[in-house]
């Protein structure tokens, strides 16, 4: 079992004693969403760490647009929830990388490829080099900006 699961669940146990209903309800949603991409296709399986970071991560996002969608809709009180379970979620999440680092490691990728003021049509290559890297620490909005932005 992934010792990030099993985090997860200790402190669920710990949220529901302390009586934390915004902790306790996001980290039942969380699990709920774990124990989905375990039993997603054909056969069961016991998720990797890395693959409940990425459902962590998922989660997160989602939270993230529900909360701009709430603000847009003048839904202030539920944007407000929305952005207390992303907290949440993000205590489980690897230290975020900012628009500097980000920027760093696009731009180590495409002096790599040679891709600079190659275009759009190298985007792709340069996401395939900086995806790995970035996972779980950066959004993918964010990354797909920044190479667009350097590739001209």
């Amino acid at each position: 079992m992934s010792t990030l699961k099993d985090r997860l669940r200790t402190d669920l146990t710990t949220a529901m004693k302390a009586r934390d209903d915004v902790r306790s309800s996001t980290l039942r949603m969380i699990l709920t969403a774990v124990t989905n991409a375990e039993v997603a296709g054909k056969v069961a399986k016991e998720l990797t760490d890395d693959e409940v970071l990425t459902v962590l991560s998922s989660e997160a996002k989602k939270r993230r647009e529900a909360a701009v969608a709430f603000e847009e809709g003048n839904r202030p009180e539920s944007a407000a929830k929305e952005r207390a379970e992303a907290a949440v979620i993000q205590d489980y999440l690897p230290e975020q990388l900012g628009p500097e680092e980000i920027a760093a490691v696009v731009a180590a990728a495409v002096e790599k490829l040679g891709a600079a003021g190659a275009g759009p049509k190298a985007m792709g290559q340069v996401m395939g080099i900086v995806t790995p890297q970035v996972k779980g620490r950066a959004d993918g909005a964010a990354v797909a900006a920044e190479v667009r932005r350097q590739l001209g």
